[in-house]
This record gives structure tokens, sequence and C-alpha cells, in this order.
């Protein structure tokens, strides 16, 4: 594949003129994030996340909540449930942490 562009170039672009001319004519452009928009979608990614976030540590509260009145009450099925609930929380904390940051990250990249 290498070897068929590196011909390409030399054939077509060096020897054909119409090739260098569409090749020169794209302007320097730096792409910027207008002003008005730039802050209400950062603050909507901020919201998003955070609630998110917040989500993820009340589910992970209620969890502790079920095991502690499951293994009180000896309520077994609770208790398992308040463990999944606990794990899930975790997970989805993570993930919501991490596609945060890529969202953000390739939100700023636009800047």
């Amino acid at each position: 594949m290498s070897q068929t562009l590196a011909t390409l170039h030399t054939v077509a672009v060096a020897v054909d003129p119409h090739w260098q001319t569409l090749a020169d004519a794209v302007p320097d452009v730096t792409p910027e994030m207008p002003k008005d928009v730039d802050k209400p979608v950062q603050s909507l990614l901020n919201w998003t996340a955070g609630l998110g976030l917040a989500a993820a540590v009340l589910g992970g509260l209620l969890g502790w909540g079920a095991v502690a009145v499951g293994h009180n009450s000896e309520r077994a099925a609770l208790a398992a449930r308040g463990k999944q609930a606990i794990l899930w929380s975790l997970f989805g904390a993570g993930g919501i942490g991490v596609t945060a940051a890529l969202v953000t990250t390739f939100y700023n990249m636009g800047k």
C-alpha cells in the first residue's frame, strides 16, 4: 500500500500541475469553537458527569443499606442484591468517569 501511495505521489503530483493546484488550495484555518456555544456546552457536560456520579454514589449507599438490612433481618436475598448494587454502582461510576473524561478531552481538542 505504501509503495502504491509513493508511486502515485511521485507520478501524479510531481508531473501533473493540476494536482499541485488542488493541494495548495487549502487555506491556513484554525478551527475554533464560538464563545457563545462553548460555555453552555461545557456546563452541560459538567452537570451530566456530576449528576451521573451522584446517582452512582446514591446507588452505592442504597446498596450498603440493603446489605445492612438484609444481614440484620436475616434476609440473604436482600443482602445479596445489596452487594450487587454496590458492585454495579462502582462499575457505573468508573464508566461515567472514563466517558466524561473522554468526551471532555475530545471536545476540548476542537477548541
